[in-house]
């Protein structure tokens, strides 16, 4: 069976599904519907690439890493440059795509989750130029360590949640707009940030970010005339990776790598399980919980993944390594000195392995890194951290 019949199904290889209550399944089974109906109509498309251009600032440039290259010595080092759309990170992608659906589904609220607070500032900026009302739950803990996120979400309008349940951190907020949403349903509609979550949303936020490999693809050729070696993006809940890698899933020679923390290591050790409404691989603990995670990263702080990454682990077709919180700190660092390009904590997670990958590569070959999102958001955290 194809991946995109498995896909249509909700399922990837033994991935996904949606294992909710029946009355969430009617609202998601109506947005499953919309979705269909909507995602390839002309009028939709022109509209989304519409604001694509004219609000987020696509396409972003494929930029060459030349100081880092020649510092390295290897493989040529490109950047997908997701840092520089409007709000500065990849989210944009998918929040213009699925309000743009919540417009046409009639929905009268916005609700969002956000960890580093970059899909809740993409939200609550859509929803400003769409004047909706909207309301981001975030965990405490992230609200503490992104504070200056939280700022701006509500400087656009947004009502801001601070989660104190459970380790008061993404899982927590996910499960807090899950709740608001049963409650809500009849005019709210949930804007996922990744690419979890029960079906139809890992399958819709893959179709709006796939609009980053869509373009890295056509800009690579231009160049280079020819494909890259790698790919290279952070994962957390996946939604840069699976945007990043999408147009190159089915180019067998191009090597799919996704980079996790090692403090959340759910590639590494996660086990088939059931969270949040779908099957991924989960990190567990002895009791068969999800166990607590922390990254100095807070959108990488997730113990589960996107159903369809979980599937191209376990199928091969992709490759997961750890990255530890020093050696992105690191790359963070390097980043700014060689490239004056400021990563967030999250691509820096990217960079680093692209670093390593680099020098075992020949210079013939081409790593393509997704920076997706800027670092403006963790200058004092990293402050505080180099400085104690």
């Amino acid at each position: 069976m194809s991946e995109q019949r498995v896909a249509e199904r909700g399922f990837y290889g033994e991935f996904g599904g949606s294992f909710i209550p029946e009355d969430l399944q009617k609202v998601l089974g109506r947005l499953d519907e919309a979705f269909e109906r909507y995602k390839d109509d002309p009028e939709f498309q022109e509209e989304f690439r519409y604001y694509l251009k004219e609000y987020v600032g696509r396409e972003n440039p494929l930029t060459f890493a030349q100081n880092l290259t020649q510092k390295l010595g290897g493989a040529k080092i490109y950047l997908k440059r997701e840092d520089l759309n409007h709000t500065g990170a990849h989210k944009i992608n998918n929040v213009i795509g699925q309000i743009l659906l919540a417009k046409r589904m009639g929905a009268t609220r916005i609700i969002a989750e956000t960890g580093a607070g970059q899909h809740g500032v993409a939200t609550a900026t859509a929803c400003a130029m769409f004047d909706i009302p909207c309301t981001i739950y975030m965990g405490k803990v992230d609200t503490e360590r992104q504070a200056l996120n939280v700022f701006r979400m509500e400087l656009l309008g947004a009502k801001v949640v601070a989660v104190e349940s459970g380790q008061g951190r993404l899982k927590d907020a996910v499960d807090a707009a899950l709740g608001d949403l049963v409650d809500n349903f009849q005019d709210t509609f949930y804007l996922l940030g990744s690419a979890v979550g029960p079906h139809p949303y890992p399958t819709i936020v893959k179709h709006f970010q796939a609009v980053i490999s869509e373009e890295s693809k056509r800009q690579i050729l231009e160049k280079e005339g020819k494909l890259p070696t790698a790919v290279v993006a952070c994962v957390g809940g996946g939604s840069n990776a699976i945007g990043a890698f999408a147009h190159y899933i089915d180019e067998p020679t191009v090597r799919l790598v996704g980079a996790e923390p090692k403090e959340a290591p759910t590639m590494a050790e996660g086990v088939p399980a059931v969270i949040h409404g779908f099957k991924c691989l989960t990190i567990l603990d002895e009791n068969g919980e999800p166990k607590p995670t922390y990254s100095i990263a807070a959108g990488l702080d997730y113990p589960g993944v996107g159903p369809e990454h979980s599937y191209l682990k376990t199928s091969g077709r992709a490759e997961y390594v750890t990255v530890t919180g020093d050696e992105a700190l690191e790359a963070f660092q390097v980043l700014s000195k060689t490239e004056g390009i400021i990563p967030a904590l999250e691509s820096s997670h990217a960079v680093a392995h692209a670093i390593k990958l680099a020098t075992t590569l020949s210079k013939d070959d081409i790593i393509i890194v997704n920076l997706s999102g800027r670092g403006d958001k963790d200058v004092n955290q990293v402050f505080d951290m180099l400085n104690k």
